[in-house]
């Protein structure tokens, strides 16, 4: 079980977070995750993998991302207490953490329109990641080469550091 869907709306100041969009990314990106893995919990056979989606921004917010970035940081959390919950059930939860990584959650508001030609450009390899830089990540959490990795977060963040 792969759980990878996300909002992202970049707001400069709190006051400007509406009770509504505060409520929709946590939504989006922590009740849906919840209610998605307890129904997929019962049908999941020892052996399985649950992988969820987590970001840098769970280690280092940035101002504009305030209720993307606690989102994270509760999946995060979320995740590695369901993977000590769930390690008797032969079920193993890991959690992929990306840095700067070109989806269409940037170029949709996600990202200040005038920071979109530097975005990435901070990490140690002074670029973007691209989604295909992701796959491999999660292909292996899913597999069995995996077998021993639980309650594990993957950073795939161009150099930049998660803790």
């Amino acid at each position: 079980l792969a759980l990878v869907a996300g909002k992202q709306v970049a707001v400069e100041k709190i006051a400007d977070i509406t009770t509504e969009q505060f409520k929709q990314t946590y939504a989006v990106n922590v009740l849906a995750l919840f209610w998605i893995t307890q129904e997929a919990l019962p049908l999941l056979p020892a052996g399985s993998s649950i992988i969820t989606t987590s970001s840098i921004q769970a280690y280092q917010p940035s101002p504009h991302l305030l209720d993307y970035a606690s989102t994270k940081a509760a999946i995060l959390n979320f995740s590695r207490g369901l993977a000590k919950q769930v390690a008797e059930t032969g079920v193993r939860v890991n959690v992929v953490a990306p840095g700067p990584i070109w989806t269409a959650l940037q170029v949709s508001g996600g990202q200040p329109q005038e920071k979109l030609p530097q975005f990435g450009q901070q990490t140690p390899m002074k670029r973007a990641g691209q989604p295909a830089e992701l796959a491999p990540v999660y292909v292996y959490l899913a597999s069995q080469e995996s077998s021993y990795v639980t309650a594990e977060v993957h950073g795939v963040c161009g150099g930049e550091h998660l803790g």
